[in-house]
């Protein structure tokens, strides 16, 4: 399998080979921001691409949203689509290599993007990146694919085995409001940030 790196992922932007782009947020994730009355937090998307829940979390309000991809080719997109958007929250950058602390930190595609051996390192990473009590929110695939990913699958079983030590579970449940493709094939996670050295 090729290196899924900035050369990878920039190419797919570029050939429009972004199956996982729905073209507006995630519904799990934008009915979530709605219910958050606290706008002044800071909100991180990782792998966000060409970040649409960044986008609406703007719109609602969160002045504090943060956009981190490791391709350029989808910020230069957001950026010229978004200009009033402030490009210091904006990240062209490894998600390994970032450095910040935030509130909340909402997971769309992003976990299922990267080679299953950096699961663990990507849960211990999380914990990192957020302030004490802080969340890590949004949805993971519950299934298999047929082929060799990108998306990798997976199961609820398997993905607790990386959260558990990091997070206490307050949600890992089937996700009700998936769009009809993915219906019956997402979990909705909230994960609170555990009291465990980062």
């Amino acid at each position: 399998m090729q290196e899924l790196d900035e050369t990878f992922w920039s190419s797919r932007y570029q050939n429009g080979a972004t199956g996982w782009d729905i073209g507006h947020a995630s519904p799990p994730l934008y009915q979530y921001l709605c219910q958050i009355d606290t706008k002044t937090i800071e909100v991180l998307v990782p792998g966000a691409g060409n970040a649409h829940e960044v986008a609406v979390g703007w719109t609602l309000g969160f002045t504090k949203i943060h956009l981190l991809d490791i391709s350029c080719q989808p910020i230069r997109d957001f950026l010229a689509k978004h200009p009033e958007f402030p490009e210091t929250q904006v990240h062209h950058q490894d998600f390994f290599d970032h450095n910040g602390k935030y509130d909340l930190i909402l997971e769309q595609t992003f976990f299922c993007a990267l080679v299953p051996r950096l699961r663990e390192a990507y849960a211990r990473k999380m914990h990192g990146l957020l302030k004490p009590g802080g969340r890590l929110v949004g949805v993971l695939f519950d299934r298999e694919f047929g082929f060799e990913g990108p998306p990798f699958g997976g199961t609820a079983a398997e993905y607790l085995t990386y959260f558990q030590p990091y997070f206490g579970i307050e949600k890992f449940e089937p996700c009700y409001n998936s769009i009809p493709e993915r219906a019956g094939s997402e979990l909705f996670i909230k994960l609170r940030k555990s009291d465990v050295q980062d």
